[in-house]
């Protein structure tokens, strides 16, 4: 196996594992997301009611975090995946080159 062609595979199983991530945080992110609307335990504890509008914003926050991070991850994965296909086209193209140059 060239090196090309191991690197465009290795490429393509990082592109994989990128593209996966939304599968695996979208149940506990939508959960975390339910729990910042539901503090009430907070509002048992009075000196901790005016904290519970902060907490409640800074879970949202994280929740907008990991879906930018998300997209992020999906648009590398689709760059990982073209260049992967690129190398796997320029490793065809340089075994079809040095054939011709045999024959």
């Amino acid at each position: 196996m060239s090196d090309l062609k191991k690197q465009a595979t290795s490429m393509h199983k990082a592109a994989s594992g990128l593209r996966t991530v939304g599968h695996h945080t979208a149940k506990p992110l939508q959960e975390f997301n339910a729990q910042s609307h539901d503090l009430g335990a907070l509002g048992a504890l009075g000196s901790l009611l005016g904290a519970k509008s902060e907490i409640e914003q800074g879970m949202t926050t994280l929740v907008k975090l990991t879906k930018a991070l998300e997209d992020e991850w999906e648009a590398e994965a689709k760059l990982i995946g073209e260049v992967s296909d690129a190398f796997d086209l320029l490793d065809v193209l340089i075994a079809a080159t040095a054939q011709d140059k045999k024959g």
